[in-house]
């Protein structure tokens, strides 16, 4: 019962924000935070750096999807060193290398992709739980069975880019077809999961001139059907089901992931089967051999000792560091700029 009111209580926190997000995000109001004023030009303005929305989502995608991971890590019993070292390591390799592979399959200077950086850490996150387990037992003399980090971790990725496409959504960027160019099945039967963009500065504007229209709401339903399987993935986790959790996320997401992209009308390359595609097609075959690998089932889980576990200081601030870490990595915006000038209001001197 706990573990069905722990998933149930997860669905019915982010539902709210899901429907706002739906409705409110592809607005202009909603791209950027604030701006900072960083010099002035001769003409008195100043010129600004834009914090976005996209950031921040991000930043909150982050810290929801690593929070995850530790409750359920903690559930099974496993320490939160165990945990620190494993994200920092992680994350450590995979924001780079999101930005770099980025540059190289879409040739542009400012530019992130989460396809490359899931797929950096799909492929490198086995070992490096591995290598974790193996200084664990030798300096620690602490063992964890990987299996069950590693499943919590593609659950809590699974869910972080699902509430981290609202980003996508704020920034206008990863988005849909207009619906005119949809299959007729779509338009006749969907015509409602829809986005209509305002804003200049939306990336769908500079990059498409699709403002004003209908574009199919992909961002949307990629939020939907990662939280549903990240949710449904947990209750399986607790239950002891450790791999079965881990397909479920690998086999959704990236299944998703590969057939979301026909549906897609943002550049991603000049082949009609993009890099991002091959990848995701790659994690799925990759993963079905993990399983011979690491042990790949375990005892149910006790959410409640890590619920517990989560309410403690150090955890806090972990998780509020590499939010902050991601806000600053990804909220910068290089793409737009801003010029601000001041001024004292006289009636209220």
């Amino acid at each position: 019962m706990a573990n069905l009111l722990f998933v149930s209580a997860l669905a019915l926190l982010l539902t709210p924000l899901y429907l706002w997000s739906f409705k409110s995000l592809p607005k202009e109001r909603w791209q950027m935070i604030c701006t900072v004023p960083l010099r002035k030009d001769s003409d008195g303005a100043w010129q600004g750096l834009n914090l976005t929305y996209y950031g921040l989502f991000n930043a909150l995608s982050l810290c929801v999807g690593a929070a995850l991971v530790f409750v359920l890590t903690a559930s099974a019993g496993i320490r939160f060193t165990i945990f620190a070292v494993t994200m920092v390591v992680l994350l450590g390799i995979c924001l780079p290398a999101s930005s770099i592979i980025a540059r190289r399959v879409e040739k542009k200077p400012a530019t992130f992709s989460i396809g490359a950086a899931s797929f950096l850490g799909i492929v490198a996150g086995p070992w490096i739980v591995m290598a974790v387990s193996v200084f664990s037992n030798n300096w620690l003399s602490v063992s964890f069975q990987p299996m069950a980090v590693l499943s919590a971790l593609m659950i809590g990725y699974t869910l972080g880019e699902g509430v981290g496409r609202l980003a996508c959504i704020s920034f206008g960027c990863c988005y849909g077809k207009p619906m005119g160019d949809m299959p007729a099945f779509v338009r006749r039967h969907f015509s409602w999961v829809s986005f209509t963009y305002t804003g200049q500065t939306k990336k769908i504007a500079y990059a498409h001139k699709l403002l004003g229209e209908k574009i199919f709401a992909v961002q949307a339903v990629t939020v939907v059907l990662y939280t549903f399987s990240a949710l449904t993935a947990t209750l399986l986790y607790l239950n002891g089901a450790y791999a079965w959790a881990f397909f479920t996320c690998l086999l959704i997401s990236q299944g998703w992931r590969f057939f979301s992209e026909f549906l897609r009308a943002d550049y991603r390359g000049d082949r009609k089967i993009s890099v991002y595609q091959i990848m995701s097609l790659a994690t799925i075959v990759y993963g079905f051999f993990l399983p011979f690998v690491f042990p790949s089932s375990g005892q149910a889980a006790d959410v409640l000792a890590g619920l517990r576990s989560l309410w403690n200081p150090g955890i806090l601030f972990f998780l509020q560091a590499i939010g902050v870490i991601m806000f600053l990595r990804t909220g910068r915006s290089d793409v737009t700029g801003a010029g601000i000038r001041f001024h004292v209001k006289k009636n209220r001197i």
